[in-house]
């Protein structure tokens, strides 16, 4: 299962119009993409759950994906959130 650490860096957390960007490219992906924030995870194709997190500044996230296209899906949502945020490992 690939897996991918960030550091949010923006201001305002992982705040609605991130988060909007984050699930709709999310959303483009067969795999089941889960996003991890300390011992609480959300699906990251459900902007309520992603919300529900509520990721502060400063905060390490981890995205996972497992299906056909995981690695595809990391990729393009590690760019997706590259404004607002810097890779951990």
């Amino acid at each position: 299962m690939p897996e991918l650490t960030l550091m949010v860096a923006d201001p305002s957390g992982l705040h609605a119009r991130p988060a909007a960007r984050f699930v709709q490219a999310a959303a483009r992906f067969e795999s089941r993409i889960v996003i991890r924030y300390g011992d609480r995870e959300a699906d990251a194709k459900s902007l309520i759950a992603l919300l529900g997190l509520t990721i502060r500044p400063s905060s390490e996230i981890t995205l996972s994906a497992v299906g056909p296209d995981a690695d595809a899906a990391l990729s393009t949502l590690s760019a997706e959130l590259s404004p607002y945020v810097g890779q951990v490992g």
